[in-house]
């Protein structure tokens, strides 16, 4: 399809044609990606020394200057396809976003990002015929009675909202349930006696008095492996969990991050650096199966084989971020589960699935991870994220109970 080009003569033309990428370039803006106002300028000056005649080329020389993460191209993909679909667009963006109905059926729903919805409204992503509400949120994830932002799910959350979560997500405190260790450590009131503190504290006194010093085992937080899946059915959820990751590897040690799709990437390291947009930017750029498919067996067997060993110790806690839809239906995933429960201490199975009341255990991936998991959680708001960082630091026996309904369900 070839774009209608302005005549050369025309100065009127080619300014409208650049006003429309500007216009763009804000949509986006708006619609959550962080792009400088440097940016437009570099977009209209790609298109100018392209020279663009057909729509394909239009999207990839855009593409190329105004998209820097693979987690960015589904938002710019939708908004592309909106925004250029005729010349006319700014003049109809209230039009498509009208409920359709046809007289009979209720209104449906469009397939459209939410950002890109709100961004695409007047007034900053606001509906005129309803009154501005304010969010409130503190530490404890606390909201106003208005606003329940605290239960919204994070795949129909606006570009606003989403950054409330970010940073409502990065306050909260993981007071993780500590564990002994082997190593002993002095303690007035151990029941070990420490020979060589005595024998060292006797020396002050001559060598008359040996005062009998004690030791107990000492504790420390458990060291911590995260498991997440990017596949296309997890990618509203896994961007979040991304931001949840960077504020756990900055806040405690000991703390390992995996991504998995088709294949696995460990991204441990680029989470600890403290700019959360550099530490998400770095991994975007080594992961390279973003919104692919996804192979959970294949990708825990190469885990257990290269990894488990390294990270596993001194009972580690793992949690496993995935909704079990596995792209070869569950072929070698019992093994390899197995293997993983019996190599760490508690093994925490996170699925934005069980927001759906009806859910059950009907896939074979799901059938597959459930008899190997200790704990059976959703992760899709803000309030999953801080009755997860409860049940981490108490005894808490109601993601079991929900394992174990749902294992009876699946026999």
């Amino acid at each position: 399809m070839l774009l209608p080009e302005p005549p050369a003569a025309d100065p009127g033309a080619s300014g409208a044609f650049a006003n429309n990428i500007v216009h763009f370039v804000r949509l986006l803006r708006a619609s959550g990606l962080r792009l400088g106002p440097g940016k437009s300028m570099d977009a209209v000056r790609a298109v100018e020394a392209a020279g663009i005649r057909r729509r394909d080329d239009l999207y990839w020389t855009l593409f190329s200057v105004l998209v820097n993460r693979r987690d960015q191209r589904e938002l710019f993909d939708q908004a592309f396809h909106i925004f250029w679909r005729d010349p006319k667009i700014l003049e109809r963006m209230m039009s498509l976003l009208l409920p359709q109905t046809d007289g009979t059926a209720e209104p449906r729903k469009s397939g459209m990002s939410q950002r890109l919805r709100e961004a695409l409204l007047p007034g900053g992503g606001s509906r005129p015929a309803q009154e501005p509400r304010e969010v409130e949120i503190d530490a404890t994830l606390t909201f106003s009675a208005e606003e329940l932002l605290q239960k919204k799910d994070f795949a129909e959350m606006t570009a606003e909202e989403m950054e409330h979560a970010k940073t409502a997500m990065a306050r909260i405190e993981w007071p993780f349930r500590p564990t002994r260790t082997r190593r002993l450590r002095a303690d007035i009131r151990g029941h070990r006696i420490d020979l060589r503190a005595s024998l060292q504290a006797s020396l002050r006194t001559g060598g008359t008095i040996i005062p009998l010093k004690r030791k107990s085992p000492g504790e420390k937080p458990p060291p911590l492996v995260v498991l997440c899946d990017i596949s296309g059915s997890m990618s509203q959820y896994s961007r979040m969990f991304l931001h949840f990751m960077h504020a756990l590897s900055n806040d405690r040690s000991r703390v390992h991050s995996f991504l998995f799709g088709t294949r696995l990437t460990n991204i441990s390291r680029l989470l600890k650096q403290r700019d959360v947009d550099k530490a998400l930017a770095s991994v975007s750029e080594k992961v390279p199966d973003w919104s692919g498919g996804t192979r959970i067996g294949t990708t825990l067997a190469e885990f257990n084989r290269l990894w488990s060993r390294r990270v596993l110790g001194q009972g580690a806690v793992v949690l496993l971020l995935t909704d079990g839809l596995d792209r070869e239906s569950g072929q070698g995933l019992p093994r390899e589960m197995e293997r993983l429960h019996k190599s760490c201490r508690r093994l925490i199975w996170l699925n934005p699935l069980l927001r759906w009341d009806g859910f059950e255990p009907k896939a074979a991936g799901i059938r597959a991870i459930l008899p190997h998991v200790d704990d059976f959680r959703p992760v899709h708001n803000l309030s999953s994220i801080a009755d997860l960082a409860h049940a981490l630091s108490h005894a808490s026996d109601e993601g079991n109970r929900l394992k174990l309904n749902l294992g009876r369900l699946a026999a």
